[in-house]
């Protein structure tokens, strides 16, 4: 009897998700609080529509902080004609051809919330699932399920800090969920309270029309541009070579890289944890507009009064609106016995399984921060699972995830990341992937390939990281993943070719020998660690 899996949201996870269960042959029935796919990238004014539950959306002027060819679905490049960094509706379209390319569409029931989910009458025995569901027109009803599968993000409450007098404050307050585009906003001074993707994001939007924006951060951040050297994407080029390298050494290089473009100490940004203790902010324009004094960075928040602020530095500004840019709090439709989210502290499996769990029939998909795009790692996780449900492939023992879950978090503290807050998110997306990959069996086998295909093994191990490479191998094989990697420069370049310019190739004697002596070390750490 086939097995019936129910998916919660119809984004990027939930769309990979019912394509993954189709190709295990499980039932996938998915849940979309709106009437569209696309979840957090299909735009919505005020984030609801008449025949929609309320749901976070990205702004108006939202462009994608990976680049296409990394965040693409492992069988599915993007068009060559799509820019390399995506506004929203570009990646909204392109989930749409996917959907479409896959016939996905049919298997998302629209305008259906689920209100809660737990184990059924009969879970130790079948490891099934009850949904309690309600829709639009406020009907209400309940479907059993052999597994659940939550793929909503960790975007859903909002979370508004209790500031001091913030109750006396006479100005708007909102929060990055409800704001959408900078119109109203035109000569105000404005205060952004975060130092995250969105907060960069709107303060630099909103800089251009206000009178002063003023961003308060307690932490600071590492911000790096989205462009690299020739005005690449900055994460085309990360590479398998890059965790072959001691992370010391990787971490004073990247920061002396940042710094040469942007020094976070004069400006004030650097941040009190450790590199790789939480994932970057993407932002270009902030430091133009820091620069040209458009925005002022302020320290944390001591107190607010009737028309303005107080900060920990004892200064004082005027402000008109509030838009706090604070994150938001887990919440997931299921008892707290099973797991709890509420302040995105987690203690999973590969931050999917309860380890206490009986059966391997509920996880969450895609609960990660990383440095990079999370679409392989929802991708990865979703062909796994299936593989889970089906049978095919097995957990390890309650024990042995218990010892993983407490060591990993032992790591996480290591590196300065806080395991109380978003830190315990926190994965090296390459390591991860490749992790799961391996439980599946299609991890790129280098060994082998340098054998069959030496050229195909230097591009998978030197140049960039791609989501195709886990289609080489294995389950899910694609006979189109070798061309996706070799016509790789072709999309990135295909968009920004409007008139035939020929490019000088001037060699360089000096980097040709340092590159040749470089690669020879490396060539041997590769043999060493993914051959011998």
């Amino acid at each position: 009897m086939t097995k019936r899996v129910a998916i919660i949201g119809a984004g990027t996870a939930g769309l990979v998700a019912i394509k993954c269960c189709l190709e295990e042959g499980l039932e996938p029935v998915c849940y979309e609080k709106t009437k569209d796919i696309g979840g957090l990238w299909c735009f919505r004014e005020g984030g609801k529509d008449p025949d929609s539950f309320q749901t976070t959306t990205v702004f108006r002027s939202t462009v994608t902080n990976t680049s296409k060819e990394i965040m693409a679905f492992s069988d599915f490049p993007m068009p060559k004609e799509y820019p390399n960094y995506l506004h929203n509706s570009y990646y909204n379209q392109y989930l749409n051809l996917y959907a479409d390319k896959f016939d996905l569409k049919k298997h998302v029931v629209f305008s259906t919330n689920v209100k809660h989910a737990s184990p059924a009458l009969d879970y130790a025995t079948t490891g099934r699932w009850t949904v309690e569901l309600e829709n639009i027109e406020d009907r209400k009803w309940s479907e059993t399920y052999d597994a659940i599968l939550f793929c909503n993000g960790h975007h859903y409450t909002p979370h508004r800090p209790d500031f001091p007098g913030l109750e006396e404050f006479e100005g708007n307050v909102i929060h990055t969920r409800d704001y959408k585009r900078p119109a109203g906003y035109e000569d105000k001074r404005i205060l952004v309270i975060g130092i995250g993707n969105s907060a960069c994001d709107a303060s630099a939007e909103l800089a251009r029309i206000s009178s002063k924006v003023f961003q308060s951060t307690r932490s600071g951040a590492w911000m790096i541009p989205r462009l690299s050297t020739g005005g690449l994407p900055v994460d085309t080029s990360i590479s398998r070579v890059t965790y072959l390298v001691p992370r010391a050494l990787v971490k004073w290089n990247f920061s002396k890289l940042i710094n040469n473009k942007f020094d976070h100490d004069m400006f004030g940004l650097t941040p009190k944890y450790d590199f790789f203790a939480k994932s970057f902010t993407v932002n270009d324009e902030l430091p133009f507009h820091i620069v040209n004094g458009n925005v002022v960075i302020k320290p944390g928040i001591s107190r607010f009064h009737k028309s303005g602020v107080e900060f920990e530095d004892g200064t004082y500004e005027d402000i008109d609106c509030v838009i706090m840019a604070t994150g938001f709090i887990g919440d997931l439709p299921v008892d707290t016995s099973v797991t709890d989210l509420s302040h995105n502290q987690i203690h999973l499996y590969r931050n999917m399984f309860p380890p206490q769990l009986e059966h391997p029939t509920m996880a969450i998909i895609g609960l990660t921060s990383q440095g990079g795009s999370v679409n392989p790692i929802c991708e990865i996780q979703c062909r796994w699972v299936t593989r889970l449900i089906k049978g095919v492939c097995k957990l390890p023992s309650r024990q042995d995830m218990e010892v993983y879950v407490n060591n990993y978090k032992d790591e996480l503290r290591k590196r300065g990341a806080n395991t109380q807050d978003r830190g315990s998110l926190m994965v090296d997306l390459i390591q991860f992937v490749d992790e799961i990959a391996d439980e599946i069996g299609c991890k790129p086998q280098f060994g082998p390939m340098f054998h069959s295909n030496p050229k195909l093994a230097m591009k998978c191990i030197f140049g960039p990281w791609l989501p195709y490479q886990y289609r080489l191998v294995g389950p899910g094989k694609w006979v189109g993943a070798k061309e996706a990697i070799d016509t790789v420069w072709d999309r990135l370049t295909g968009a920004y070719r409007p008139r035939n310019v020929k490019r000088k190739e001037e060699p360089d004697g000096f980097g040709v020998i340092v590159k040749t002596l470089l690669v020879a070390v490396i060539f041997t750490a590769i043999v060493y660690c993914y051959i011998i």
